[in-house]
């Protein structure tokens, strides 16, 4: 049975101080934690993400709608923020709420799965913007949808663009294994004519990456879907070098690529999470001393008032002089290399 208050959680872990003194009479994320994620709550790093906070309800610094996406929205459910890329919310709903939600203007606020009318809609507007190549399958879970309807959404896609890339947006990995079923996999292989799927799975930590999460990878190769991993930078979850690492090679060995690891958005009532700047810089510059290229995320801020997505890296480039380029070796020392070739 999922966990939806406070007294249901207190019968099975002992909450601390800052832990009962959330109100969940006042407006904002909900409690939802899946059996699924119960079963690892033993994980202080899991326990973190999934159980609310008294601090997250004094967070006054961020507002509930800072990459804009209201007002980049296209029709009812389609995001157009970038030129080459939508985000579509499929539904608010999710197996289990993440406290450090950026999207809590829509999660959890009962508008349900979207519509025949605003699928219509949506397709109409990607049948005449060609200049979307990728769509974002998100909101809430798309898995939280029955087969037959991501049948039907999947289908009318398809229909309207095969050239689209749909990634396919999910926790559910985490939050609800046992969603991913042979008829759930038969659903996407039917639907998968024209450009691939990407999954995009969301793990924070070493320890959420389970042996059925990894057989699901398996799953979705297997019909020719590669798997790429969005992860945030949490306090007191992953804001170390070595829990980075970890996460970055477990990811590895599941067969996901680490893509990116995003810097905390200025979301209310997620304050308590965010990392310091110089803090994920610090951990960024040591990671890519341990790290290969393949296994190393792009540190990535979504800059507020919907400027968009930057990489955070530091910068190796010194200087230049009248020979050519000066750069700081990530190993120590200055090396040369000539602007004339």
């Amino acid at each position: 049975m999922n966990i939806t208050s406070l007294d249901e959680l207190k019968k099975h872990i002992d909450l601390t101080e800052d832990e009962k003194d959330f109100d969940e009479g006042r407006n904002g994320l909900p409690i939802l934690i899946s059996d699924s994620i119960m079963s690892l709550m033993s994980s202080q790093a899991i326990r973190r993400q999934f159980v609310p906070s008294s601090a997250e309800q004094s967070d006054a610094l961020g507002n509930l709608d800072p990459l804009m996406e209201v007002e980049h929205t296209a029709s009812e459910r389609l995001i157009h923020r970038y030129r080459n890329r939508a985000a579509l919310l499929m539904t608010d709903c999710c197996f289990a709420y993440c406290r450090h939600c950026f999207r809590r203007r829509f999660t959890a606020t009962e508008q349900g799965p979207i519509s025949d009318r605003e699928i219509e809609d949506v397709c109409s507007y990607l049948t005449v913007h060609g200049e979307i190549k990728e769509v974002l399958l998100t909101g809430g879970d798309m898995f939280t949808l029955s087969d037959s309807r991501l049948d039907v959404i999947l289908s009318r896609l398809k229909a309207a663009r095969k050239d689209i890339i749909y990634r396919l947006c999910t926790r559910a990995l985490l939050s609800n294994p046992s969603r991913f079923t042979d008829r759930l996999f038969d659903v996407i292989g039917k639907n998968s004519e024209g450009a691939p799927y990407v999954l995009m799975t969301q793990f924070n930590h070493a320890d959420e990456i389970t042996k059925q999460a990894k057989d699901i990878v398996l799953r979705f190769l297997q019909l020719g879907i590669p798997a790429y991993n969005q992860a945030v930078l949490l306090r007191g979850v992953n804001d170390s070098v070595d829990e980075q690492e970890r996460l970055a090679n477990t990811l590895m060995d599941a067969r996901i690529k680490p893509y990116y690891l995003f810097q905390g958005d200025f979301v209310n009532g997620t304050g308590h999470l965010r990392v310091p700047l110089s803090r994920g810089l610090e951990i960024e510059k040591e990671l890519r001393l341990r790290l290969s290229g393949l296994a190393m995320p792009q540190y990535t801020l979504d800059l507020p008032e919907g400027g968009g997505k930057v990489i955070l890296t530091k910068d190796y480039l010194v200087g230049r002089n009248e020979d050519g380029w000066i750069f700081e070796s990530p190993y120590g020392g200055i090396r040369h290399y000539p602007e004339d070739i």
